[in-house]
């Protein structure tokens, strides 16, 4: 999994391997680094529920 940088002790104390990646999937786990990657963790989030139509804002 992926966290901010600074979680990596955490991460890893709690049995994930931490991966330097801005956004990371794992079967049906999503990561992200920080808040400024919400977008891109987002797109794969909907991406594992199949989800196709895109919201109209």
């Amino acid at each position: 999994m992926t966290a901010f940088s600074a979680c990596r002790p955490e991460v890893e104390a709690a049995g994930a391997i931490y991966v330097e990646k801005l956004i990371h999937v794992d079967g049906n786990l999503v990561s992200g680094h920080a808040w400024p990657d919400l977008p891109g963790f987002m797109k794969e989030f909907f991406a594992l529920l199949n989800v196709k139509k895109e919201a109209s804002v």
